[in-house]
């Protein structure tokens, strides 16, 4: 990374929030209130923070021997009190060169001092992730209703209008991900979650209700544009308001609860084989959620820090009372403020994302999402019913099922692991495993030799495959890219990553069929798996490791290049 991508307090700023900050951090000479301790008995120099010295030696006379032992009292009875607070020493910033830009990032870890802090996070990132099932829920409710609807409709002879009622919402998705950002930075978080309610629930309404084609197509749109804002601002509101030590863990819920609205629509279209107008209860059933979004994002807290961004320190003090403790509010609202005056820049615009500032960490970003998408997990999903059907399971709703479960464990699992092993240690050992399953699926559709077990293998591949990529490629792109991007490009940076990953997958739907009639379905896994090995190379030499530290420590860590 180059030192000039992220800035760093400047001056006076840096060095006052040192002093105030210094007493947590008894062990390290350099950053107490009173630099040296030790007082030389050849010198009698006692040094002071200040730059001011007193006689301590034997050569003082006794009033200065009297004002010596009682600052050192004062010193010992200071750490004393510190060391019973329990306040956690935090990384303070270099002085910043004149070259340096005007970024100064959060200086504060969010740490939790006790059990409580998580536990009163939780119910809001509840209400966030509600988000994330209507995202997972209307990706996967088309699946099973498409053959009815377009009977109801009158189009089960034209595959062109189907493909656009498909397609139609990750249209609407690519326009909803790159105005998350914008709408987030302009509107706050939870504002924009509640205006975020809006297209989804009409989009649902309108596609329960349709009685034309163009209608459900808008439908899918609205709802589209929604999911498209979930997938933007669901992530970045968990990371803002996560505590440090459990941030991998919530953040990965996100991909979780997405996991489950796919496994929710698959269950939802069971009862369509006894009543085919069922699918129309399937889409209205997404209001629900939506309303219910936007209800609970009016009782839950805005983030501190875009608070704090703004200048709304009262509103950010009782937004920290809420999620943290009112204990904690003094502390974090100090740290915030003071790192937020090194910040004076405005927002970042669309176009300083591809400055030489900020270029080489957003294409980290972009191309986390285009890895995931190029990897082929998508042409898997499509793929699988008929991967299973060649291994003698005939019923779609099992082999989906199977998919679907197979991404809710595997992410499940993910979110255990996230904090111990680390997120670039979860990305390596997914794509690792990625790798190898589409090795296995490529061999078993060529490889003469195993084609007794060819169907046995190709379901083993495909299971593995999914819990592969839950393990890593899913859930860690969305949680990792707010926490290596500065606070002045997080909101829009992750929404142009986010419209990466919606082209990408829109472009592998539109033709992954074509390319595999031409190419065939094994050469096209052979060359997933080639994606998959690249990928493990590009994240071992350019994916930072975040686990376990604040959003200023992984943004010094870019800024050095560790």
């Amino acid at each position: 990374m180059q030192t000039s991508t992220y800035a760093v307090v400047k001056g006076n700023a840096a060095f006052a929030f040192q002093r105030r900050t210094s007493f947590s951090s008894s062990s390290s000479s350099s950053s107490n209130l009173l630099v040296n301790r030790s007082a030389s008995s050849t010198t009698g120099i006692r040094f002071l923070g200040n730059g001011k010295t007193i006689p301590t030696g034997p050569l003082c006379s006794s009033p200065l021997k009297a004002m010596g032992a009682k600052l050192a009292r004062a010193e010992n009875g200071i750490q004393s009190v510190m060391s019973l607070s329990s306040v956690k020493p935090r990384s303070v910033r270099a002085q910043a060169s004149s070259s340096s830009g005007g970024d100064a990032e959060e200086a504060v870890p969010l740490r939790s001092e006790g059990k409580s802090s998580g536990g009163s996070v939780l119910p809001f990132v509840g209400v966030a992730c509600l988000g994330a099932i209507l995202f997972g829920y209307h990706l996967g409710v088309v699946n099973g209703a498409l053959e009815y609807l377009a009977k109801d409709l009158g189009i089960a002879d034209n595959t062109v209008l189907q493909g656009w009622i498909v397609s139609a919402l990750l249209a609407g998705a690519t326009v909803g991900s790159f105005t998350g950002g914008s709408l987030a930075d302009k509107f706050g978080r939870t504002r924009t979650f509640q205006l975020d309610a809006i297209p989804l629930a009409i989009g649902a309404f309108l596609c329960a209700t349709a009685q034309s084609v163009q209608t459900m197509i808008v439908g899918r749109l609205l709802a589209g544009i929604g999911i498209g804002i979930s997938s933007a601002i669901v992530p970045l509101y968990i990371s803002e308001i996560s505590p440090t030590e459990i941030r991998g863990a919530l953040g990965s819920v996100n991909q979780l609860f997405i996991c489950i609205g796919i496994l929710a629509a698959l269950i939802a279209g069971l009862p369509l084989a006894a009543n085919p107008l069922w699918w129309r209860t399937m889409f209205g059933v997404a209001v629900i959620p939506s309303v219910l979004l936007a209800i609970g994002m009016t009782f839950s807290p805005e983030s501190p820090r875009w608070l704090v961004q703004q200048g709304k320190i009262s509103q950010a003090e009782k937004a920290i009372k809420t999620l943290y403790g009112k204990e904690r509010v003094v502390e974090l609202v100090r740290d915030l403020s003071t790192s937020g005056q090194g910040g004076s820049e405005p927002e970042a615009g669309w176009f300083d994302l591809f400055s030489s500032r900020y270029f080489k960490v957003v294409s980290v970003g972009a191309a986390l999402f285009l890895f995931q998408q190029l990897a082929g997990i998508n042409a898997v999903v499509y793929y699988s019913t008929s991967v299973f059907r060649s291994a003698g399971i005939q019923s779609d709703v099992a082999a989906s099922a199977l998919v679907g479960a197979s991404n809710v464990f595997g992410t499940a699992v993910a979110s255990s692991l996230m904090d111990k092993m680390g997120r670039k240690s979860l990305l390596l050992t997914s794509f690792g495993g990625m790798a190898l399953s589409m090795l296995l699926l490529s061999l078993s559709f060529t490889w003469k030799a195993l084609a007794a077990y060819s169907g046995t293998l190709a379901v083993v591949g495909t299971v593995l495959y999914v819990l592969s990529f839950s393990l890593g490629a899913g859930p860690v792109p969305a949680l990792l890219l707010p926490e290596i991007f500065a606070s002045r490009i997080r909101a829009k940076a992750v929404a142009l990553s986010l419209g990466m990953h919606w082209i990408s997958n829109f472009v592998i739907g539109l033709y992954f069929l074509s390319v595999v009639t031409r190419f065939g379905i094994s050469s096209v896994y052979l060359g997933f798996a080639g994606v998959c090995f690249l990928a493990v190379l590009y994240i071992a030499g350019n994916v930072v490791e975040t686990k376990g530290r604040s959003l200023e420590e992984i943004e010094l860590a870019l800024t050095s290049g560790v």
